[in-house]
């Protein structure tokens, strides 16, 4: 299973061929979404067309909840690097998801993620 980043799915609705070729190589069936991604992505719909679109996008994709342990990590890690790497709660909370469920995180903005110890971010296939 794969974790995918908020990013991720923005570039699928952006119609970015590279990045919807690379989730083909993963397998749909092995992506899995955290509540958080869900949430970030419905906050940034622009209409009820696009709220739609996203709602309908996420169906197809199993949802890893919110556990206490991942919401202590989440805050551990905000403790720990937001004065260093200005790591902010949604970043936190998607991490510890990854961690906690022990799979892949797979985002574009790897700089965000990398500092935080057990994360295993997915590498794009060449």
């Amino acid at each position: 299973m794969i974790l995918c980043d908020t990013n991720i799915f923005i570039e699928v609705f952006r119609k970015n061929n590279f990045i919807r070729s690379e989730l083909e190589k993963i397998g749909f069936e092995n992506i899995v979404v955290s509540d958080v991604v869900k949430a970030e992505l419905f906050y940034g719909a622009i209409n009820k067309i696009d709220l739609q679109k996203i709602t309908k996008c996420l169906e197809n994709f199993p949802v890893l909840n919110i556990q206490q342990k991942i919401s202590q990590m989440a805050v551990d890690f905000v403790k720990d690097y937001c004065l260093s790497h200005k790591l902010n709660l949604p970043d936190a909370l998607i991490a510890a998801t990854a961690i906690f469920y022990d799979i892949d995180l797979f985002t574009l903005n790897v700089k965000d993620f990398r500092f935080i110890p057990n994360i295993k971010l997915y590498q794009m296939q060449n």
